[in-house]
């Protein structure tokens, strides 16, 4: 246990700093997760062009968290940047017809 009163503080800030990027990791796994069910659903039904605005919807909202959890620190811009990339080629890969 810390003795000092600057690491007492330290102790505390780091806690709700991890908490925070733990929620926001958390969330952006969610999107994800959405996002693929999404895509495995388009790949199943012969229809697909109706499935393609809402997952490019979901697409997009994973984009903008992963820009905001950049610029909170939460991700290196590199992370972030291949994390999008892949989802964008999986997209591309399913409605490329």
């Amino acid at each position: 246990m810390a003795h000092h009163k600057s690491a007492k503080k330290r102790i505390k800030t780091s806690e709700k700093k991890r908490m925070y990027n733990r929620s926001i990791k958390s969330r952006i796994k969610t999107y994800t997760r959405y996002f693929k069910e999404g895509i495995e659903e388009a790949v199943k039904d012969a229809e697909t062009v109706k499935y393609r605005e809402d997952v490019l919807k979901k697409l997009q909202k994973i984009t903008s968290e992963m820009h905001k959890a950049v610029s909170k620190g939460v991700f290196h811009k590199s992370t972030a940047g291949r994390r999008v990339g892949r989802l964008t080629a999986l997209y591309n890969k399913t409605f490329s017809n």
